[in-house]
């Protein structure tokens, strides 16, 4: 199995970033996109790297926010084959809101109803590889950085957040952001007994520009340290806090935009 990061906040190859999130995964059996990022940089990463999106069979959009589903109305007219996976509520409306600036941050309610769109209720399971679930426990060490994020029915509860597990000779948890805290989700996903994570953990602010404490971050390393598991983090987790986990944890590292990772290799 290999995951290529196509859209991600930092580049060491010098191609093009964004704040967002798409990541390519190719198994045996499918091509997936995880998420599709912001805009028309995934399109334009795609070509840079030689990536087919005409041959992706497989979409799962981890939640309702436009820097992981804004590009999503252009895949689907540009592939008709593909089955998207998304929960039902990541259409409702989504938006940040600090002092007195408030953002929409959702994704175009009108494809919802789009033939391709699969909506989701809860977990699922799409066959003998993929599994998709959902976080109902968010109470374990909660990111600040959630804090001005809302929905129309007030703060937001991230009921519309999923990850996906990849069923391998090493089992991969893919995550988007981590609203519902990367604790809880790895909770829930040890049925699965993963041996790689992939994903952000939400741990820094876009609106705010701030990372959260260092108490929550001391937390969040010991929890992650009781597994054996490597982690490749990005996006939403920011720099700062990936350096304070990094100096932490010898199994964390970052997926930047343009890398491949490679599941066969530890």
């Amino acid at each position: 199995m290999k995951i290529t990061a196509l859209v991600e906040n930092q580049s060491q190859s010098g191609i093009k970033t964004k704040h967002g999130l798409s990541l390519y995964i190719e198994t045996s059996k499918r091509k997936i996109l995880f998420d599709v990022g912001p805009d028309n940089t995934l399109f334009e990463n795609c070509e840079t790297l030689g990536i087919d999106l005409f041959q992706i069979d497989t979409v799962v959009l981890s939640h309702g926010h436009m820097d992981h589903g804004g590009a999503l109305e252009s895949f689907l007219k540009l592939n008709h084959s593909a089955t998207v996976y998304v929960q039902r509520k990541a259409f409702d409306r989504h938006y940040a809101k600090f002092f007195f600036r408030r953002k929409d941050v959702g994704i175009a309610p009108g494809l919802k109803a789009h033939p391709q769109i699969t909506l989701l209720n809860g977990d699922h399971v799409i066959d003998d590889e993929l599994v998709i679930f959902t976080t109902p426990n968010t109470e374990k060490y909660k990111s600040s950085a959630n804090k001005v994020l809302y929905s129309d029915s007030g703060k937001d509860d991230f009921s519309h957040e999923q990850n996906l597990v990849i069923l391998d000779d090493a089992n991969v948890l893919i995550m988007g952001c981590g609203h519902a805290g990367v604790v809880n989700i790895l909770e829930r996903a040890m049925i699965y007994n993963p041996q790689l994570c992939v994903g952000g953990y939400h741990l820094w602010n876009p609106m705010t520009k701030r990372t959260v404490p260092s108490k929550l971050l001391d937390g969040i390393a010991q929890e992650l340290a009781k597994y054996d598991i490597r982690y490749y983090t990005c996006h939403c987790t920011g720099q700062k806090a990936f350096k304070y986990l990094s100096e932490r944890l010898p199994n964390m590292n970052y997926l930047s935009c343009g890398d491949t990772l490679d599941t066969c290799i530890n």
